[in-house]
């Protein structure tokens, strides 16, 4: 078991806080947990199974936030989510597999990609309501929301951040609904991957329990102070501070 100091608990704390109000607000808490796990020497693997797992409880709250709105998907949601919890489970297998240079090697490309899709998320939103309000946009076959589900599932389970700006713009692509409503079933795609990986990690001993568990209260926290301070706090400019930090890290990734 991997020693951790008291200063770094705080650290682990402080990071769980930070990407709990950053859940809350914008999206991209792990472009905190993450790093914050790697830079006081937790294996890049170990940080990313660590940090799913502490990370966990906030998409269970945001779903339980949104749950009626998710039951109205009836129609949808009782074939899409077993396509996630699947493609969760392989990520998260494919993740324990993959080995730890080749998965540092990739760390700084993850954390780009999850920064663009991050700050892709608005233009996202603004592009799906004029497709949505105009019935002469042609959706996908229904079908390819099997495979296209699967494969963001997959990422989801590996690295899992920007997860939800992916599900979004599939199931914009390929179901009818309004945004409320795919973005109530994206929510619950995205508890059902996480949940899935993180299941999947409890058994893999990988998890760095200790800081699973004061991470895991830091985001609690987090995420109550985002709830409180919504109308205080712009989530447009807390998310462009975290796509820059994202580049940042990832640069600092690749200089090493």
């Amino acid at each position: 078991m991997l020693a951790v100091s008291g200063w770094e608990l705080m650290a682990i704390l402080g990071a769980g806080i930070a990407a709990g109000l950053i859940n809350a607000l914008a999206g991209g808490g792990t472009l905190v947990t993450f790093p914050t796990l790697v830079a006081i020497g937790i294996p890049p693997i170990t940080a990313n199974v660590t940090s799913t797992v502490a990370l966990c409880p906030g998409y269970f709250g945001a779903t339980l936030a949104q749950w009626k709105a998710i039951k109205a998907q009836q129609h949808y949601w009782p074939w899409v989510l077993p396509i996630a919890i699947v493609g969760g489970l392989i990520g998260a297998l494919l993740l324990l597999q993959t080995d730890e240079k080749v998965f540092s090697a990739l760390v700084p490309w993850l954390i780009l990609l999850a920064s663009l899709l991050l700050a892709l998320q608005n233009p996202l939103r603004d592009w799906l309501k004029q497709r949505l309000q105009n019935p002469a946009h042609a959706h996908l076959p229904v079908w390819w929301v099997v495979p296209l589900v699967l494969v963001g599932a997959i990422y989801g389970g590996y690295f899992g951040a920007g997860l939800s700006v992916i599900i979004l713009a599939v199931l914009a692509l390929v179901l009818e609904g309004t945004l409320t409503e795919l973005n109530a079933l994206k929510q619950a795609v995205a508890f059902c991957v996480n949940v899935a990986a993180a299941v999947f990690f409890l058994c893999s001993g990988q998890v760095v329990w200790l800081a699973a568990g004061v991470m895991a209260v830091g985001a609690l926290i987090g995420g109550m102070l985002g709830g409180k301070l919504a109308g205080f706090i712009n989530p447009n400019t807390l998310r462009a501070l975290v796509v820059t930090l994202g580049i940042i890290i990832a640069l600092i990734y690749w200089l090493k």
